[in-house]
């Protein structure tokens, strides 16, 4: 409300002809702008790049024996971890295991009772 005042006089003031007017003109345009800027930092960049920073965690901790669900809905157990491929098992047929990016993943669910520094322990004593 205490903005809306400021622009009235200043468009109050600019109608008299006065060059404080022009200037309180600046100051308030330049309040609203840092105002917006705020609100879109806050509301759209910030939210976005912290769903990245959570993606980017979940696609690193993948690992072999992970049950995890992709985009399109199906869920299946890693079998094969690459740079940017994971080969993916779908039910109990060995023979449909498909390679996927590593970014069709939504959810990862480690093996029951084992912690990620035990999964690396055992995948390494293979």
């Amino acid at each position: 409300m205490n903005l809306l005042f400021l622009t009235d006089g200043a468009a109050a003031a600019g109608n008299a002809g006065t060059t404080p007017g022009a200037g309180m003109s600046i100051v308030s345009m330049v309040i609203y702008l840092v105002i917006i800027g705020a609100v879109f930092y806050f509301l759209l960049i910030r939210p976005q790049k912290k769903q990245q920073k959570q993606m980017d965690a979940l696609v690193s901790s993948l690992e072999i024996g992970d049950s995890v669900l992709t985009t399109a809905g199906f869920y299946g157990v890693v079998i094969d971890v690459m740079e940017e491929v994971i080969v993916v098992e779908f039910g109990n047929n060995k023979n449909c295991r498909i390679p996927m990016k590593k970014t069709a993943v939504v959810e990862v669910e480690k093996p029951e009772g084992a912690t990620p520094a035990e999964t690396k322990e055992t995948k390494e004593k293979k």
